[in-house]
Parts: structure tokens; sequence; C-alpha cells
């Protein structure tokens, strides 16, 4: 582990929670004149989910933080005009596109790994080449179909091979169709100004580091490697080039560091009130949640049901800038359907019903349906300010 510095800072554990809320977009009046595109930007990194219960997760990003944005708008802000490109990041990521350059260090790595999981036939990956050149932007489907009638990792060679050639960069993803991937030749999708590997390891390593500590505002080792999902030994080799500073903030047991933009000024402004997908990079990381927001919280959809507690996507509460909440939501034609609602107290039965009515109305519900509420005497309550907020 990196010997940092003597720190530049002590922060209350409030100051770095309004740090990082701002940091995220949270924190002061949204920018809505950049829209989708400069909450893309913000972030770096904005997480794909096949999961859809509300909308699907890149959708939930935007929404949190602009508001009701149309979600035609989102899809068309994110793929046109070769504003972004879809990259393992923190997992599958939509990522901007003038960063590029900058996961050269890890396409390198995978062009280093022969088999990459499954073997593939002599001449296919050349094959799938050559169709793109000729035909592309094409769906897995297109080029060929992408399983073999199998289990769900029994890919067909085409699929194989145009995933390899994503993993390399011979080959993008520019957009989504139906949740499949749209392929084509990186030459043509990409902008010639960033279509390139020039940048060796460290000069990847250390933008990725700095724009990571950009977007959480101030975090540990940990934090700052997991967002663009780098090994803690690559984040000691290059943050100390990064432009983060050393900072302790009080209650953190281990050494943290910040982004000195985010020193600069004390973090004021409005508070958002919203729900949040629960692969937001605001609370993506389970112990930077807990650290940050005192707010336990794990997604539950990959749990056997009777071993939920909070239910499948269960999407936690943002209000007043602390988390207070959490809600199971589904639908069931125009109705949203809170299936179980926890409460931390009384104070966030006003935010949950303000959320979940403006939730409703963004994805084309007329009513909101309450179900289970952990706390039952605030059934009632909740029930109330949800009828007065649809009125």
């Amino acid at each position: 582990m990196t010997s940092a510095p003597p720190p530049a800072a002590e922060l209350s554990t409030d100051q770095a929670r309004r740090i990082a809320l701002r940091a995220q977009g949270f924190l002061g009046a949204p920018d809505r004149r950049a829209g989708v595109p400069g909450v893309l930007r913000h972030l770096g990194a904005v997480q794909l989910d096949t999961i859809s219960v509300l909308a699907r997760s890149h959708e939930l990003i935007p929404y949190a933080r602009l508001g009701a944005v149309g979600r035609r708008t989102v899809e068309d802000a994110y793929w046109s005009a070769g504003r972004s490109f879809e990259y393992w990041s923190h997992a599958a990521c939509i990522l901007p596109v003038e960063e590029w350059p900058h996961f050269a260090f890890r396409r390198r790595a995978y062009r280093s790994r022969p088999h990459w999981h499954h073997d593939l036939p002599d001449g296919a990956y050349e094959t799938v080449i050559k169709q793109l050149r000729a035909e592309g932007p094409l769906t897995a489907t297109e080029l060929g179909g992408a399983k073999n009638g199998g289990e769900w990792w029994d890919w067909s060679a085409s699929k194989v091979a145009v995933e390899r050639a994503l993993m390399y960069g011979e080959v993008v993803c520019t957009k989504r169709r139906s949740w499949k991937r749209v392929y084509d030749l990186a030459e043509r999708a990409l902008p010639d100004t960033v279509l390139h590997d020039d940048l060796d390891d460290a000069e990847c390593l250390r933008r990725l580091v700095a724009l990571a500590g950009q977007s959480l505002g101030v975090g540990t080792r940990a934090d700052i490697a997991d967002y663009h999902r780098l090994r803690g030994e690559q984040f000691d080799a290059v943050v100390a080039d990064s432009g983060l500073v050393p900072v302790t903030v009080q209650g953190w047991a281990k050494p943290a560091w910040a982004d000195p933009a985010a020193l600069a000024s004390e973090p004021r402004g409005r508070h958002r009130t919203t729900l949040l997908s629960p692969f937001d990079s605001l609370v993506w990381e389970r112990a930077r949640t807990e650290r940050i927001f005192g707010f336990t919280h794990r997604l539950e959809a990959y749990v056997p049901k009777p071993k939920r507690i909070h239910g499948y996507f269960a999407m936690p509460l943002l209000a007043g800038g602390k988390l207070q909440g959490r809600v199971d939501p589904a639908r069931e034609g125009s109705t949203l359907v809170a299936r179980q609602v926890s409460l931390e107290g009384r104070k966030a039965v006003a935010p949950m019903a303000e959320a979940l009515v403006e939730a409703a109305s963004w994805v084309g519900c007329t009513d909101v349906r309450l179900e289970r509420v952990d706390a039952p005497e605030l059934r009632g309550p909740l029930a109330q300010e949800i009828a007065r907020a649809l009125a």
C-alpha cells in the first residue's frame, strides 16, 4: 500500500458527506443545459444492468440528478453523435467518448489473454470483422446468432468473436437495441481524435485515478480504485502524480484522498429528493455507503427470495442530503406498486411520498399503491402524504 504524505486537510464526516454529494451531482442546482451528456461527463461512468423495474439503471442515473428527463432523451443523449462508448469500467458502463484513450491499458491487458474464457474456431474472429466492415453496425444475432442453444454462456462463435473484438478495442458497442449490443468497427464509429492507444499504462491509470477522485470528491484507496475497478497497487503507483491530495476524515479508519477542487469551497445548495438505483455510483460500493451515510444497503436481486430483507430491487431514498429509507418498487399497468417500504423515522414520510409520486409520473403511472411498510405506524401517514401529492 502507498505511503501517503501528510494530509492536506482534516474533514468532518458531515463535510465528507456533502463533498461526496456535490461531486456526484446531488448538491446544488442541476446543470440542465448540459443535460444527460453533462451527467455522464461529470460522473465519468454510468453502470449498465439488465434489471428493469421502474426503468433500467442507466436511465435512473440522470433522472436522479436532473428530474423527469424523457426516457428517449436519455437514450439519445448517451448514444447519439458518438458521445459515448460501452466498455468495462466499474462493470459494464457507458463512458464518455473522450475517455477512450485512457482505457488503452485495459485493452492491452485483454489482448494478452489469447483465449479469454472461450475457445474460438480458426477464422471466426476475422469473419466477424469482415462482416462488420461490409454490413455494420450489427447485433450478435445479425452476425449469425448470439447463442448455440445451451446455457447462458453457451455463446456462438460469432458472439465470442465480436465480444473478444470489443475487449480488444477493434469493435465498439455503439448503442443498445432492445437491450442487445449493436457493434461496429472502432475505426468507423469513433472520432479520429480519440482512436488511438498511444498512452502508456501509467498515464491511463493517472487519468482514471484523477477522474475517480473528482467523481467521488473524497475517498479511500479502495473507494477510488474501485470506481474504474483498478487494483490497489495500480492506484498506489500513480496517486502521487494524479493531482489528488491526502486528507483525513473523522471516523474513517483508513487514509483518504480528495480532489483539490472539492476542498476549495464549502458544498452548499439544494439537496435533491429522489430514489436511487442500487447501481448509482453514489451508493454502488457498500462499505463506502455505510461510511458516508451510516446506511447499510445491499442489492438483493441475486439473493434467494426467502432471504431478502428489503426486496428484489430496493431503491434508497435520498432526501436532505441523507439516505432516509428505501422502497422495492414494481409496476402494474398505470400503478406504481411500493411492494416494501422502510423508513428511517417519521421525518422520512413526506420525502418518500414525494419521491414515489415523482417516479410514478416519470414512468407514466397515475397511481401509487402501498403494500408492506416495515413500520406499521408509518403506513397511514405515508398513504396520506401520497394521496396529497397525487391530488
